[in-house]
């Protein structure tokens, strides 16, 4: 049986919503690396349909380290409203954090995209944008980024 501390567990490590955790539960047996294949399968549709989605709105996301580092990121979105989101600016400074810590300066999007997330090295920064579209319910996108060292 499903507890409410289960799924309130998964959405602590996902973010997803309360029926899309207790569903991937009761499809996983109450298996959670299984609810969270079954999620981000599941985001992962999601975000390929939005994809094509106009992104006028967002927020740069900033991260300095030690007075030494910084990155800006402009994580771009389809609304103000997800603009506005705390856990949408949470991302974009997360996504900052990772650029100061691992991107060279004269790296690409597509390289981030590709690069292990540094909270979460089973994820890449791509995989972590299509479940965070499909919490969010819009499309996500890095627009630029820029990170200088001194």
């Amino acid at each position: 049986m499903i507890t409410a501390q289960d799924v309130a567990k998964l959405r602590q490590i996902t973010g997803a919503g309360m029926m899309d955790a207790k569903k991937a539960l009761e499809e996983s047996a109450g298996d959670f690396e299984k609810a969270k294949e079954i999620l981000q399968a599941k985001y992962a549709q999601k975000a390929e349909k939005k994809a094509d989605r106009e992104t006028g709105e967002g927020f740069i996301g900033t991260y300095v380290h030690n007075g030494k580092s910084a990155s800006l990121v402009a994580l771009a979105c389809e609304t103000d409203f997800v603009a506005r989101n705390d856990e949408f600016r949470e991302l974009a400074q997360n996504i900052a954090i990772h650029i100061t810590a691992l991107i060279p300066e004269d790296a690409t999007i597509e390289d981030i995209l590709a690069s292990s997330y540094i909270k979460d090295p089973n994820l890449t920064i791509a995989e972590l944008l299509k479940s965070k579209i499909g919490v969010l319910g819009e499309n996500i996108q890095i627009k630029d980024f820029k990170k200088i060292s001194l």
